[in-house]
């Protein structure tokens, strides 16, 4: 009789991972709701694409590697890639950038590591950060206006064509900067009232993105209650970063506020959906945490005094360097035992 054999991540329950990455698929709706509701058709048309694509890059991935392509399509993996990437593009992101993106994620970052359970970095952050770096003029002018700012919204027609048409550039009275992007650029001039007078802020925080955000932690509370993930990552993110921003950001005439690091970026997206990745992610509760905590800390070093207004790909990808490390100094105790036993079994005389 064959086996199929897989590596990890493996149930302890009767769910399996197609179930648990359904779930995942489910739990990212209402951000994906909130994102067209207040920043137009581009991430849904985004996000059929990136899902698409995704499955199709890895079933010819798979049988080039002669893997029976229907047993590991349907774990749902792939659609996952493909929908985090979607979520994290700017909305009017031409094709070719998001199929360089999926492409990249799939098959370098996943498949040519050995696939599911093999890859030691976040695909979907692979994929965001090759094109954000490769291509800064498309990954940073095409973010969409908050759809009440828009003099005549364009509908799902135009959107598309605008999509499709490859452009690089900004549509002018389509795009503007991002609120973080806004801020870390005008506030070196300009004080924190002035800033905050832009039109992106609105009333609120970031007008549209901290209900983005809000969605997105609403779906990552979900995802914490059905066991999908637990509360450990996200925790250690968020805490992080809140951290930092009390230690360093109480000027806002300076940096940034806690209230835009929080709800005007990819945080939620990132702390719920991202970095709680389970093969790329430490394993141990307290891994965990130090994984999370890393990831917070990071994102506003560089937010802060770095070149990228956002910063979740590359605070993950260097904390997927860390990983290794963190379990290795992190094990869970083994169960009879009072303490865990650290370091390689056999290294200790």
């Amino acid at each position: 009789m064959a086996f199929v054999q897989q590596s990890s991540p493996h149930a302890h329950k009767a769910r399996p991972t197609s179930r648990v990455m359904l779930w995942v698929l489910i739990a990212a709706l209402p951000g994906l709701l909130a994102q067209t509701l207040f920043f137009g058709w581009g991430n849904l048309i985004n996000v059929v694409f990136c899902i698409a694509l995704a499955i199709a890059s890895e079933a010819a991935l798979l049988k080039l590697r002669k893997k029976p392509v229907a047993f590991f399509i349907k774990d749902n993996t792939a659609a996952v890639t493909g929908l985090l990437l979607a979520l994290s593009l700017p909305q009017f992101a031409p094709w070719w950038v998001s199929a360089v993106a999926v492409i990249s994620a799939i098959v370098v970052a996943k498949q040519l590591y050995g696939g599911l359970g093999s890859n030691p970095f976040n695909p979907a952050m692979v994929g965001y950060a090759l094109v954000l770096v490769s291509f800064p003029v498309a990954m940073t002018t095409n973010w969409a206006e908050p759809a009440m700012l828009w003099d005549g919204a364009p509908g799902f027609g135009e959107t598309l064509a605008t999509i499709a048409s490859g452009q690089q550039t900004a549509v002018d009275g389509w795009t503007m900067a991002t609120p973080l992007d806004e801020y870390k650029h005008k506030i070196t001039t300009h004080t924190a009232t002035e800033v905050l007078n832009h039109p992106t802020f609105g009333e609120g925080i970031a007008r549209g993105w901290e209900w983005v955000n809000a969605a997105f932690l609403a779906g990552g509370l979900l995802l914490i209650a059905l066991r999908i993930i637990t509360w450990h990552i996200p925790t250690g993110f968020l805490g992080g970063m809140i951290v930092m921003s009390l230690a360093f950001g109480n000027n806002a005439d300076l940096y940034a506020p806690l209230s835009l690091h929080l709800l005007a970026g990819g945080t939620m997206l990132g702390a719920f959906f991202i970095a709680t990745d389970p093969v790329s992610a430490a394993t141990s509760h307290q891994g965990k945490l130090i994984y999370g905590a890393g990831i917070g800390i990071l994102i506003y070093l560089i937010r802060t005094w770095g070149n990228y207004p956002d910063a979740v790909a590359f605070s993950v990808l260097l904390m997927n360097f860390a990983v290794p490390f963190i379990d290795h100094y992190t094990p869970p105790r083994t169960y009879g035992h009072h303490k865990a036993r650290r370091g390689v079994p056999g290294s200790q005389g």
